[in-house]
């Protein structure tokens, strides 16, 4: 598009760290939240891109997180590791424990990171690539907010509750897969909402519990879950696992806890973490070749892995830039400019 500029990833990366610095976020926490942000961009996924810089700045002023929080790593030498965000964003807590899991899984053969008490905004494929790369698989999710009706139901009560995978593969990107339990990511909606566009009609439900396809309508009613029972029921799961279980918010309290529905949720997480060496050791069998004959089967038919096309834009990012828009640009820089009170712009 003629009004786009490219901005390499690096300089991308520099002035999102600037911008959350100035903002009052610590160094290294600045740092692992760009890192998050710009990856979305230079995957090409604009609904975890720098769109979520302005609701990170919102969580900052509001008083609702702490930007100068320091992750506490809470490792008894058990298969469950913690470590205590502070009230901070998950991802520099997810950075401070990351080899402390790894090498615990290495270990035992599986290992579970349990992150108390963050913000959480961003996808979590971070999560598990971060593992794969490490030669683990991984499992990554965490409840959200109460936005999403369960089947058959019509009042918001689970969150979009995203769940993700990552397998190790030799000399290629891992095989990753991350998805919201909801049909859509609720940030799909709002961009929706942005550019006057109307969302699928099995996306959400409005406040009387009646289909819709108006955004407003869908952020004012509830979401749905993907596959009916079958999306309910992982929605629920998740909940267990990454709330109940681990004694942090579920996705209904969480929205008790900050009151207001345009503010970035603070809960818990889970990160498990597997190796899968221990777990074929004495099958005499490689795992990541073995694995490796089955996506190159699914690959030889010509469907698509997950991920693909993620994989695809960060390769063209990485070597011709990230492009942004004239009114990205911009907001970029009125955030560097102005902080926390370009936010009454």
């Amino acid at each position: 598009m003629p009004d786009q500029t490219p901005v390499s990833v690096d300089a991308l990366q520099e002035r999102v760290t600037a911008i959350f610095t100035r903002c009052g976020v610590r160094a290294p926490s600045a740092e692992a939240v760009a890192k998050v942000i710009v990856a979305g961009e230079r995957d090409n996924c604009k609904s975890h891109g720098i769109y979520r810089i302005e609701g990170c700045l919102r969580v900052l002023a509001a008083g609702k997180v702490e930007g100068g929080a320091v992750p506490r790593v809470h490792d008894s030498g058990k298969a469950v590791i913690e470590v205590d965000a502070g009230g901070g964003f998950s991802n520099p807590a997810f950075d401070a424990a990351v080899d402390v899991l790894a090498a615990r899984a290495r270990e035992t053969g599986l290992a579970a990171l349990v992150i108390r008490d963050c913000l959480h905004f961003s996808a979590l494929w971070h999560d598990v690539e971060a593992l794969a790369a490490r030669g683990l698989a991984g499992l990554s999710m965490c409840p959200s907010y109460s936005f999403v009706a369960p089947a058959g139901g019509k009042d918001p009560l689970l969150g979009t509750n995203p769940f993700a995978f990552g397998w190790p593969r030799a000399g290629a990107h891992p095989y990753v897969f991350d998805f919201a339990t909801s049909v859509a990511a609720r940030g799909e909606i709002e961009l929706h909402r942005r550019a006057g566009t109307p969302i699928p009609e099995d996306w959400a439900i409005d406040a009387q519990g009646q289909p819709t396809t108006d955004p407003e309508a869908a952020l004012a009613g509830a979401m749905l879950t993907f596959g009916g029972h079958k999306g309910s029921a992982l929605s629920t799961m998740i909940e267990l696992l990454a709330g109940a279980m681990l004694g942090e918010f579920m996705s209904r309290e969480a929205l008790d806890f900050m009151g207001r529905t345009d503010l970035l949720p603070r809960h818990g997480a889970l990160v498990v973490a597997f190796d899968p060496e221990t777990f074929s050791a004495r099958s005499g069998r490689d795992p990541v070749a073995e694995g490796e004959k089955l996506l190159d089967a699914i690959a030889g038919q010509g469907a698509r892995l997950p991920s693909q096309r993620r994989f695809q834009a960060r390769e063209v990012a990485l070597d011709s830039g990230i492009l942004l828009s004239a009114a990205e640009l911009e907001q970029l820089a009125r955030f560097e400019a102005e902080g926390l009170a370009a936010l009454d712009g």
